[in-house]
């Protein structure tokens, strides 16, 4: 079975994309959504995040994650720090569900895929692109934060002409019926090369 990275900059819609690629019946894992669970779920983590971020990074057993963002955004070594503490957690989480899967290949997404280094563990990768103001519109409407906010963020991920060298496929989303398609052909080209 196929491990396929789907990628993108943030904004770019790859949620939206591998929501197209669950819908062709291909089940998907989101590195991200995994992170954000084993935060609020996982003792080892909440004790391990308290240690490095403070007290403050939980109220009770919630994860504060506006606390975290801020104390990890503008500091690279506590970063380095918290992604030590969740990618490990992650990368065995997405063992256990692999191991559960039996269709010809599955959809691995994360946001930093290729600056983690994550893409090396996948057979293929997806990029998803989008135009840069584009990007900065979905997220002001998503998650109402400030051009700024949303630049400071993009400054942490690489930009798609770097990635774009790393990726098998690039999907350009800027119209949803197109972005189907492009799904749709990449899921063939998948299925085709596991026949040959």
């Amino acid at each position: 079975m196929k491990i396929v990275g789907l990628t993108g900059g943030i904004g770019s819609g790859k949620t939206t994309v591998a929501g197209f690629f669950k819908d062709l019946g291909i089940p998907v894992y989101i590195a991200d959504d995994a992170g954000k669970r084993l935060l609020a779920e996982s003792p080892d983590i909440r004790e391990k995040v308290s240690k490095l971020l403070g007290a403050a990074a939980y109220n009770g057993q919630v994860p504060d994650r506006k606390y975290i963002a801020n104390k990890v955004f503008n500091d690279k070594d506590q970063l380095a720090k918290l992604n030590a503490i969740i990618h490990p957690a992650v990368a065995s989480d997405f063992q256990d569900w692999f191991s559960k899967q039996t269709s010809e290949y599955i959809i691995y997404e994360a946001a930093i895929l290729f600056e983690a280094g994550g893409y090396k563990k996948c057979d293929l990768s997806i990029l998803v692109t989008a135009p840069h103001k584009l990007k900065i519109g979905r997220l002001q409407k998503r998650d109402d934060s400030t051009v700024e906010e949303i630049e400071a963020r993009m400054g942490h991920q690489w930009p798609d002409e770097k990635k774009a060298e790393l990726a098998d496929f690039l999907i350009e989303n800027k119209d949803l019926q197109q972005t189907k398609l492009q799904v749709r052909d990449i899921h063939i080209q998948i299925l085709k090369a596991r026949e040959n």
